[in-house]
């Protein structure tokens, strides 16, 4: 088959999903089979590629894709989007291995969405590409994912009542963080600072101010939380007019697991603090895959429940909204599958920089999650 059959062939398939043989990507491809939508599994091994799409993909046989492999350069990502109108990039550490795609979206005109947490990779988004893809007319929605963007939904929710201007975020999971989630947090932690809103500014949180204990809805026990990484909320909102101030912080409901995450975290940071940036990724690396090596088991909507908890406030109002769910990684492969079923049918509410919500709705969202069974009704309470 010739390169120029290849491409017209690729052509016909409007959405990539790069990274596809990882944990969240093989759930984003099982709901773009339920959307009924065409797509490309991309990455660096087809028989990585080819494994996970026949054993991991529930219901493979009846979607329509195709497996390509692809150097990870602008250049020869490039040449794969051109014709994709949107690609969805679950391969991380973002920071590290998000420029190239990202370029490579703006060159050849495609909407891009990721997956990612890491704080600076959202700035990095808004403050050197967000401009060139509105201009394009295309969206930049990185970090579209059940830690970030349900959250966002709960603010949002709050914020239709006016009047409030300060949210206070908590997000907790059940479960373990995958094994490319556990390299992204200590390479994140080592090479960049966490910030939450202040007055419409950046602060940085207090370096090593470890575990915060938090209440939780709907349980007597105290959860632990850290901030992790400042998570997206305070980039999306730092340019909301109605916001001034915005802290997130989360975790995992397990408090063992917690309570071994700033030491690990901590003897990372110590081992590799005189490395050169080579050595330091493959030292953290390696550090991640004694945390976690193996891919979680597929989630149980009984044990890996997730919530989210946001209280906004301002001069004389209060609102609270809860949200709980179950299968947080599932819940991030239906957003960023229906992210791309949206975008081939209608242009985003907002080009350039923007978030899951600011693109497409945070009650469309909402509906949709719901629609599948993955969170419940927000229980919202307003005072004031």
């Amino acid at each position: 088959m010739t390169d120029s059959t290849q491409q017209e062939q690729r052509t016909e398939k409007k959405v990539l999903v790069y990274g596809a043989s990882g944990y969240t990507g093989r759930l984003v491809c099982e709901y773009l089979r339920e959307y009924n939508v065409p797509f490309i599994a991309a990455g660096r091994s087809e028989e990585k590629l080819t494994d996970s799409m026949r054993s991991n993909v529930a219901g493979i046989e009846t979607a329509d894709y195709e497996i390509v492999t692809v150097e990870h350069t602008v250049e020869a990502l490039t040449e794969l989007f051109t014709g994709v109108e949107v690609v969805l990039n679950t391969v991380g550490p973002f920071s590290d291995l998000g420029p190239e795609v990202v370029q490579a979206c703006l060159a050849a005109g495609a909407h891009y969405t990721d997956t990612t947490g890491e704080q600076d990779w959202l700035i990095t988004c808004d403050e050197e590409y967000g401009a060139d893809f509105a201009a394009k007319g295309l969206l930049l929605s990185p970090g579209i994912a059940h830690m970030y963007t349900v959250g966002e939904i709960a603010a949002q929710i709050c914020l239709e009542t006016p009047g409030l201007d300060t949210l206070d975020i908590a997000v907790f999971w059940g479960g373990s963080p995958t094994i490319a989630s556990t390299r992204t947090i200590l390479v994140n932690a080592a090479t960049s600072s966490a910030y939450y809103l202040q007055e419409n500014a950046y602060v940085p949180f207090e370096a090593g101010a470890g575990l915060v204990p938090l209440v939780v809805p709907g349980q007597h026990e105290l959860a632990l939380s850290l901030p992790w990484g400042g998570t997206s909320h305070p980039v999306w909102f730092k340019r909301d007019p109605r916001v001034a101030s915005c802290k997130a912080q989360g975790g995992v409901f397990n408090a063992a697991l917690m309570n071994n995450v700033p030491q690990i975290v901590a003897a990372a940071l110590e081992a590799t603090k005189d490395m050169s940036p080579e050595d330091r990724d493959a030292a953290l690396t390696a550090t991640a895959r004694q945390v976690m090596d193996v891919m979680p088991p597929r989630e149980n909507p009984r044990l890996n429940k997730s919530l989210d908890s946001v209280h906004a406030s301002g001069p004389l109002g209060r609102a609270h909204c809860v949200i709980h769910g179950n299968s947080n990684y599932k819940q991030t492969g239906l957003m960023q599958a229906y992210a791309a079923y949206s975008l081939l049918q209608q242009p985003p509410k907002r080009v350039g920089f923007a978030s899951g919500c600011q693109a497409f709705g945070h009650r469309e969202l909402l509906g949709v999650l719901r629609a599948f069974g993955l969170v419940a009704e927000p229980v919202l309470t307003v005072q004031g």
